[in-house]
């Protein structure tokens, strides 16, 4: 059985650490309070022995065992079937790692199922047996502690894609070439984390009305509220950062755009000084070469002047060329 703990509590106190899951439950029996069974991928045969104790739904159990859900609540009779995603981010790797958790919450009991190497439920775990009087409120208690831990551990993930952002800012403008790539990954990332934490606000609320209907002390409705703001705070830092990779990928194209244009211009003004200066030297090289021709009935070959008047003729032009040229601004 992959039981990581399993307690009984009376009172907020822990009482009893039962060795199989038919002591728990004879052992709840006998002494009442509430249990807490921790658990890390459990099979099929052992979920069905866990269904059976604690009269869990079979379409609950079915989707425990398969996991993959998405964050969601349901009810099945007296017992709340909770499912949440976890996250961690890694910054080396500049991904969100999800993990998957399934709560069910009775009257007297609490089953937490792992899906995944982290988050552990340790802790949660310790913070509650160290108030006992919290404790002491119920399996209520144990989902709020829960809920609470879970959303906390979302404001590192929300300051690693923070950070992230502003290192892009920076590239944006450094010219860096991989900064598409990087946008759209890290795009992806915070679209995930979308999902595992927008679905949250709609089921705190949720269970805060089903607080109201069962009478839950007022103290953990008050604390309740104050995830609920926490949560709003985690989607709506989500939701701006989706806003700034989409903005950041619009500068990316614009920027991309303006230095592929300032290369053409820059080649543009290349290929005219290129153009003008061969028209420049195309002049002489005409010249030269009609006279290089040596018709016998050529006038100038005879003429004194003749080869003054050829060398003046090729200034003349190249002067009045490179006048040309130098107006339009081409040279």
């Amino acid at each position: 059985m992959t039981i990581i703990d399993n307690a009984v509590y009376v009172n907020g106190v822990r009482t009893a650490d039962p060795i199989s899951l038919e002591r728990t439950h004879g052992t709840l029996a006998e002494r009442g309070g509430m249990v807490w069974i921790g658990m890390f991928r459990p099979t099929a045969a052992e979920m069905d022995s866990v269904a059976a104790q604690f009269g869990l739904h079979e379409l609950a159990v079915e989707d425990a065992i398969k996991a993959h859900q998405r964050p969601k609540m349901e009810r099945y009779d007296d017992i709340l079937f909770t499912v949440l995603r976890p996250a961690h981010y890694i910054d080396a790797d500049e991904v969100v790692e999800f993990g998957e958790l399934h709560i069910f919450t009775g009257r007297d009991f609490v089953i937490a199922i792992r899906h995944a190497e982290t988050p552990g439920l340790a802790r949660v775990r310790r913070r509650l047996e160290d108030k006992p009087a919290l404790l002491a409120l119920g399996p209520a208690a144990v989902l709020y502690a829960i809920l609470d831990q879970v959303v906390d551990d979302y404001a590192p993930v929300i300051a690693g894609l923070e950070n992230d952002i502003d290192e892009i800012e920076d590239q944006l403008f450094a010219g860096d070439p991989t900064v598409s790539r990087r946008i759209y990954q890290l795009s992806r990332e915070v679209i995930q984390f979308q999902r595992a934490i927008h679905p949250l606000t709609d089921m705190l609320t949720n269970l805060e009305l089903g607080f109201e209907d069962a009478n839950v002390h007022r103290e953990l409705e008050r604390s309740l509220r104050d995830v609920q703001d926490h949560v709003q705070n985690v989607t709506a830092r989500a939701d701006s950062f989706r806003q700034l990779l989409q903005n950041a990928l619009t500068v990316d194209g614009t920027l991309t755009t303006n230095r592929q244009n300032e290369a053409s211009a820059a080649q543009n003004e290349e290929l005219k000084k290129i153009s003008s200066w061969a028209a420049i030297f195309f002049a002489p090289s005409f010249v030269a070469s009609v006279y290089g021709m040596n018709f016998h009935i050529m006038p100038e070959l005879s003429w004194t002047f003749g080869y003054p008047f050829a060398i003046g003729l090729m200034v003349i032009l190249c002067a009045l060329m490179y006048t040309i040229f130098k107006r339009k601004t081409w040279l």
